[in-house]
């Protein structure tokens, strides 16, 4: 009998990154990214062959088409089609995409491209890169060259995704490329990612072409560790922080306001211009949601912020200790349709394990099965309590870097051996192929 089903036309999809699979990283006249430079600089495990997917595109295409995928989300390299991030194209580059594009609709698989997936050209880092307003005026250009490329081709396009960890980790705290210490910028960051977003959609608009656009972002759902109001309030900033300071302007057209002298004293306002915020807020015809876990939060005076994040013991973690919390993605479904009525897609969900092969050779990751059971379900019941999402996409496709953190943590339906490149579908894999064969959950 099957327990979680889902509307006919529901997007089953998995989902990739230029940077974390496609190699090749200065082959072809592709320019250097902040990411090869960052790990490059301090000698990490890096990309540079990764799952070599710009060679084995095509296996890679053979094997969603084996698994029943439906929808495939990966990105553009900035870099690989603009060397330099403005100037002049890269043949090459744009032929990849193309060819990749053709391979999924020769197989059926509906292709969603994501513009910006963190690798922007080092060429652009060097002129202030995201702290620069200049870089969103490069993004338009990119943006309006890849509309013009693919034209019909394409019928879902994503401007960004996750821009708060761009402006968090890669200009705060500087653990993510390009490695910039500046935590006071951050909004100003932040403000010119979004006004990118919205520059890129307007040229999406103006040029006419079919097909939707939209932004991914990651968001959590924010619980207060008890029910006094201190804890309530640290809840409400957390909230601010970590979801509205990107919902609210693209979505209603201003930011939060904010009442916490903390936040207030910490980040410096970004500098805007009268009608950014128009232009941020240019309408979207969907929001993509990268849900992986929750916040959980207390107050507490003596942390940043004073808000202190909770991770309970009788809790279950993956490989990263993200806490596993499935009804805290049907609760963020459910009022993010609620509070912002647009189509919803949940456009990176999934689990990092640390895992090996069985002496058989395969991967029984049980524990990651189990994740996306209870996940796909809380996703079920958000559309039964009127949440409108139309689609859900497994990241990852396949195993491969996990960033600044290397290889160790796989969050892949498909293992891949970083020695030999082989491909090996795992019992998550095929776990999936049976969810979507049966649109929803039938064991």
């Amino acid at each position: 009998m099957t327990t979680d089903t889902f509307p006919r036309d529901f997007l089953w999809g998995v989902a990739s990154s230029a940077y974390q699979i496609e190699g090749a990283w200065n082959e072809d006249s592709k320019g250097e990214s902040i990411w090869d430079s960052f790990l490059h600089d301090r000698k990490m495990q890096n990309a540079d062959v990764s799952c070599d997917n710009y060679h084995r595109f095509k296996e890679d295409i053979a094997l969603m088409k084996h698994l029943g995928v439906k929808a495939y989300r990966f990105s553009m390299s900035w870099p690989r089609i603009i060397p330099d991030g403005t100037g002049s194209i890269n043949q090459k580059g744009l032929d990849f995409y193309k060819r990749l594009v053709d391979g999924l609709h020769e197989t059926g698989i509906v292709p969603v491209a994501t513009l910006y997936h963190w690798d922007l050209p080092q060429r652009l880092e060097e002129n202030g890169g995201w702290l620069n307003r200049e870089t969103a005026s490069h993004f338009e250009n990119y943006a309006r060259i890849l509309f013009t490329e693919f034209k019909d081709s394409i019928p879902m396009w994503i401007t960004h995704n996750e821009p708060r960890v761009v402006a968090y980790r890669g200009y705060g705290s500087g653990t993510n490329a390009p490695g910039v210490k500046q935590e006071r910028n951050v909004l100003q960051v932040i403000h010119n990612l979004l006004l990118s977003h919205g520059l890129a959609v307007r040229q999406f608009r103006d040029l006419g072409f079919a097909g939707k656009i939209g932004i991914t972002l990651n968001l959590k759902p924010v619980y207060p560790y008890t029910d006094s109001p201190e804890d309530r309030k640290a809840a409400e900033l957390q909230d601010i922080i970590k979801n509205k300071w990107f919902l609210d302007p693209v979505l209603k057209g201003h930011y939060p306001e904010v009442t916490s002298t903390e936040f207030q004293s910490q980040y410096e306002n970004p500098d805007t211009r009268p009608g950014d915020l128009e232009i941020i807020s240019t309408p979207s015809d969907f929001l993509g949601v990268n849900n992986y876990s929750r916040d959980l939060v207390k107050f507490d005076p003596d942390a940043p912020l004073k808000i202190s994040r909770i991770h309970p013991k009788e809790s279950s973690y993956t490989s990263l200790d993200w806490e596993i919390y499935p009804k805290g993605l049907q609760d963020l479904l459910v009022n993010l349709g609620r509070d912002y009525g647009i189509d919803l897609y949940v456009t990176e969900n999934g689990a990092s394990l640390d895992e090996v092969k069985a002496r058989n050779g395969q991967v029984h990751d049980t524990v990651r099965i189990n994740y996306l059971r209870e996940h796909i379900g809380a996703t079920a019941k958000a559309i039964q309590d009127g949440s409108p999402v139309k689609g859900y996409f497994v990241w990852s496709l396949m195993d491969n870097l996990e960033w600044s953190l290397g290889y160790k943590h796989r969050f892949g339906l498909v293992h891949v051996d970083f020695n030999t490149l082989e491909r090996t579908v795992k019992d998550s894999g095929y776990f999936y192929s049976r969810v979507i064969a049966d649109n929803g959950i039938n064991e």
